[in-house]
């Protein structure tokens, strides 16, 4: 726990006794952890073991399969590229490499900034507005690979 701040290992401990009671608690601390932190690094999944009594191997399992938990910070903005069918066939490739060769990392990473995570989404369920990508929940319909440069403009003027 040598990583984790005093604060840190507060909050933590707060968020694992506020959820203290519930039947199947792992999912609501991991997710209420994502949601403060960005993401549930392995230190603090050794918190949630210690504090709950469940093995850090089931922990990591639940924080390796769900794809909204991450083991690394996520960029302040997340871009989500669907390639799920409809998206793929209407281009989303295309699209998905626009961003990464202008941002300069794959799916999965991170700016070094911190501004932007890229990932490659399956089947977000926007077929009829394929290719779609997201942006933090805003859905851009049809996206064009000529669009993508803006798209990074807009968010970087917001800071």
């Amino acid at each position: 726990m040598q990583k984790l701040s005093e604060a840190a290992v507060k909050q933590i401990n707060e968020i694992c006794d506020r959820h203290v009671n519930d039947k199947t608690p792992l999912m609501m601390i991991l997710s209420d952890i994502q949601k403060e932190y960005g993401y549930v690094p392995i230190d603090v999944q050794e918190l949630v073991s210690e504090r709950t009594g469940i093995s850090v191997a089931e922990i990591y399992g639940v924080v390796t399969f769900y794809s909204f938990f991450s083991l690394k910070p996520k960029g302040k903005y997340i871009i989500g590229c669907c390639l799920g069918t409809a998206c793929y066939v209407k281009g989303a490739q295309r699209i998905i490499d626009e961003f990464c060769e202008i941002l300069g990392i794959e799916p999965g990473e991170t700016t070094e900034d911190g501004m932007f995570t890229i990932d490659a989404l399956r089947c977000i369920g926007a077929c009829g507005i394929a290719p779609a990508v997201t942006i933090n929940g805003t859905v851009y319909p049809k996206m064009q690979v000529n669009q993508v440069q803006e798209v990074i403009n807009e968010y970087r003027k917001k800071g």
